[in-house]
């Protein structure tokens, strides 16, 4: 099995466990849409390439339902600024991978691993230095894999290069899960390791509830819930997380 099925099988498990339950609620995602967005990117990895010409065709597993997971969460996003940083992370690691395809031999037989892994690591890396937050992160290491397939495929039909048109295919399912996960990993790392060396966060009177950041601390000033729709003042920006520290 490919690698990168191979640990959508492992994250999958690891949901249905409940771990990583903190993660998802940053990315504003359950645990049922992980899930969902998992099977379909395994099966949909699986399947023929979708043709929509003579030279141009389409999978499901690595370009459509990363792409439709992308989208999904960019709406979820709760600052315009959290989505201009994710459309620019997206760009950059799009432009990395790029650039390491022009770096790496041609003959991919010739390495030792796949250049799909390594795609993968790089987007990862530089979609986490620019997206910064875990969601912005996430974004940017799918859609740097997709953005740069479709460079590629442009960059064949203004050199008059024959080869078709393949988004999502030949591998392109391990480079956006790496990716993705990857991305999401070294934020969520990073940011708790700063807050730690921070001696905490102001966010820590503060518990995750629906994909939601709510008081832990009850009008009496004493622990206890308090709702989303409570005083405004008590709510952190919708990035749900600190700046910086993710």
């Amino acid at each position: 099995m490919p690698l990168g099925l191979t640990l959508l099988v492992v994250a999958g498990i690891l949901v249905l466990f409940g771990v990583g339950h903190q993660v998802l609620d940053r990315l504003r995602l359950n645990d049922k849409t992980a899930l969902l967005f998992m099977a379909a990117i395994f099966v949909g990895g699986l399947l023929p390439d979708i043709s929509l010409g003579d030279r141009f065709s389409i999978n499901l597993g690595g370009a459509v339902l990363p792409f439709a997971l992308a989208v999904y969460l960019f709406a979820k996003a709760g600052t315009a600024r959290e989505k201009v940083r994710s459309v620019l992370a997206s760009l950059i690691a799009g432009a990395a991978i790029y650039a390491a395809g022009r770096l790496l031999p041609h003959e991919p037989e010739t390495m030792m691993f796949d250049p799909n892994y390594i795609y993968g690591i790089v987007a990862g890396i530089t979609a986490y230095l620019f997206g910064r937050s875990r969601r912005a992160s996430f974004i940017a290491g799918i859609m740097g894999v997709i953005l740069a397939d479709l460079a590629q495929g442009i960059e064949n039909i203004i050199r008059g290069i024959a080869a078709p048109i393949r988004l999502g295919t030949a591998g392109a399912v391990d480079a956006v899960v790496i990716s993705g996960l990857l991305a999401v990993l070294l934020a969520e790392f990073v940011g708790e390791l700063r807050e730690r060396l921070q001696g905490g966060t102001e966010k820590k009177h503060m518990r995750f509830d629906h994909a939601e950041f709510t008081s832990a601390i009850g009008a009496d000033g004493t622990e206890g819930d308090s709702s989303p729709e409570g005083d405004s003042s008590q709510q952190p920006n919708d990035e749900g997380e600190k700046e910086g520290n993710s």
